[in-house]
């Protein structure tokens, strides 16, 4: 039986930004699974009927803070002791006093800032709409309440989707997440993954291959060194280790899926959504025991197409139990903490 203690609940598929390459801009996340938010209600109900879950990662296609019921959430979770993660990312240019006010008092674990770009310019070629300036001046927000609590949370990460229009820019981008205590991570961009071309593709890849610490420069060299697509394991033993839930109760499975579902967890029950036929035939298929069927989403996703043509399927090793999040966001709290002293003291390694 499935029965994970981590799950991905979507607070919110709406967002007020419209990035060049994200299906939510384009209008196919609403038209698939609709433009919503999570409510208070389905929340409690669903942590309710199962004690079992510890951990929620909230963030996927929309911005979160854009949800009215999430200062509720997250009472609610700290109350019955459910840790809150915003780690696949949060654009942070709207975040009411409260809210803030709320990560903190209710000790939401982690949240990933999708900044790519040191300034206005730079940032707002992708980030259509965004305002960089906003942003920066929000975590100092956050940051001002961190240290008035003596919290350690949320911890932040700065993620920076390298593009040729801003990979100039990662070195000061770099500096300002470690003036602003964040950890900093150079992401590859998505290419023509949901658009027919890539959106400003990388010029100087020696310097990207350095920056991610992939040895790569785009997807494609990554799938051409390693055999899988960029990100397709973490994504595709999603449904085992941290299922996808829509706003609505959808069960999609993984991060990726938004044109099928698996049943409802609000009204199927999620136990019963995450154990029923079709998602166990789905597991099936991602470790190469059974063939293609029409209803599955898996059949019509690139990583699946990309596994049954390589042959590359999951492993045992990838559907095995990792490191709880929760823990995992604690490590990187520690490791940063040191990294920080070592550069007050002045023996931090030089890049």
């Amino acid at each position: 039986m499935i029965k994970p203690s981590s799950i991905r609940l979507e607070a919110s598929t709406a967002c007020q930004l419209r990035c060049h390459s994200c299906p939510t801009t384009t209008g196919q996340i609403g038209a698939s699974i609709g433009t919503g938010f999570l409510t208070f209600e389905r929340f409690k109900a669903l942590v309710d009927a199962n004690p079992w879950v510890k951990d929620v990662e909230l963030s996927n296609w929309g911005e979160i803070f854009l949800n009215p019921h999430l200062v509720r959430i997250m009472a609610y979770a700290h109350r019955k002791r459910v840790g809150l993660r915003a780690d696949n990312g949060v654009n942070f240019n709207t975040v009411p006093d409260e809210v803030l006010q709320a990560l903190v008092t209710y000790r939401f674990q982690s949240l990933v800032c999708s900044i790519d770009g040191a300034s206005q310019a730079t940032y707002a070629v992708y980030r259509r709409r965004g305002d960089f300036d906003r942003v920066i001046a929000n975590v100092r927000r956050l940051n001002a309440l961190k240290s008035q609590h003596r919290s350690g949370y949320p911890a932040l990460t700065w993620q920076f989707v390298a593009f040729g229009h801003n990979e100039h820019e990662i070195p000061a981008a770099r500096r300002l997440a470690q003036e602003l205590g964040m950890r900093f991570v150079v992401k590859l961009s998505w290419d023509d993954m949901y658009t027919p071309e890539a959106f400003s593709p990388v010029r100087d890849r020696e310097a990207i291959r350095r920056e991610t610490g992939l040895g790569v420069a785009d997807r494609r060299e990554y799938h051409a060194r390693h055999g899988d697509n960029y990100l397709q394991r973490q994504t595709c033993s999603q449904l085992w280790l941290l299922p996808q839930i829509n706003w609505d109760g959808r069960v999609l499975g993984c991060c990726v899926n938004y044109w099928g579902d698996f049943g409802n967890a609000f009204t199927d029950g999620l136990l019963e959504s995450l154990n029923g036929e079709k998602l166990a035939y789905a597991r099936r298929m991602l470790t190469g025991v059974t063939p293609a069927r029409e209803d599955i989403p898996c059949t019509s996703c690139i990583h699946y197409k990309a596994m049954s043509r390589d042959g590359r399927w999951l492993t045992r090793a990838d559907v095995e139990r990792r490191r709880p999040p929760m823990l995992e966001t604690l490590i990187r709290k520690i490791v940063w903490k040191l990294r920080g002293a070592a550069h007050r003291l002045g023996i931090s390694r030089s890049r």
